[in-house]
């Protein structure tokens, strides 16, 4: 049987455990991963937040990344740290796929060393020394609705500990132009089985042909299916990018925008 003083601490540590910064919420898009304690929170409005769309490394002292995306708005942080035996990869998967179920559009997806140093993200993208972990054991993301931009970073320590940064910037402005990379629509494509382009619901925009057949170069030997109203449309236009026609199935169906399936 434990003695009342160790059972006294215990009590004391689930208190401090539970105690949360004042004001602290989170985001209706995205509810809290089960038993997750939020640890830092802070509002503020921005003139601009740079979010990386890239892996991120450091050339002669400077944070060096091939695309990023910058805007200004009211600017959410949310630090989780997550139960014990519980990884950042597992509540970082999880919301991800929140935000893909609620309309979401990925824009920018890593996992592990292809994301680069963690010590880089904790430090100068997220302003947080405690996200610094392994960087086998990060991953992070960059996505967008209509007017918001959500970033998550999850990490699990050396020390064991697991912790998931959310931000959300909500803007004034479209981000409907922002796209993502083929990179990452291949890596959801592959992940998921499917993707779902319900805003792809017009004629073949020009932009969106092109990122979709860079999507499909990445690996040709995989084959997909169209459907969707305008799916012949967007069929003939990527063999007009030179896809062959045998890597594209159809089926037209009465679903309004382009779903892209992956045929195994």
């Amino acid at each position: 049987m434990r003695s009342p003083w160790i059972a006294g601490l215990a009590l004391l540590a689930s208190s401090v455990w539970a105690v949360e910064p004042p004001g602290s919420a989170d985001l209706q898009m995205l509810p809290r991963y089960p038993q997750a304690q939020i640890i830092d929170f802070r509002q503020e409005s921005v003139a601009e937040r740079i979010f990386p769309q890239d892996a991120i490394r450091r050339i002669s002292g400077q944070l060096r990344m091939s695309a990023q995306v910058a805007a200004s708005g009211e600017l959410t942080r949310i630090t989780y740290q997550l139960p014990a035996a519980h990884s950042g990869l597992e509540a970082f998967t999880e919301a991800r796929q929140t935000l893909l179920d609620a309309g979401g559009q990925l824009l920018f997806w890593c996992e592990g060393r292809e994301c680069g140093s963690s010590s880089l993200w904790a430090n100068e993208v997220f302003g947080r020394s405690s996200l610094y972990g392994p960087d086998a054991q990060q991953a992070y993301l960059l996505a967008r609705d209509e007017q918001s931009l959500f970033a998550l970073y999850g990490i699990t320590r050396g020390n064991g500990r697991a912790y998931l940064q959310v931000e959300r910037l909500l803007t004034e402005r479209s981000l409907a132009e922002i796209l993502p990379t083929a990179a990452t629509l291949s890596r959801q494509l592959r992940s998921v089985g499917s993707l779902r382009l319900a805003h792809l619901s017009g004629e073949p925009a020009g932009e969106w042909v092109a990122l979709l057949a860079s999507m499909l170069r990445l690996d040709s030997t995989q084959r997909v299916v169209l459907s969707g109203t305008s799916a012949a449309a967007w069929r003939e236009a990527l063999i007009g990018e030179r896809i062959r026609a045998t890597r594209l199935e159809l089926d037209e169906g009465d679903e309004a925008g382009l779903s892209i399936g992956l045929l195994r």
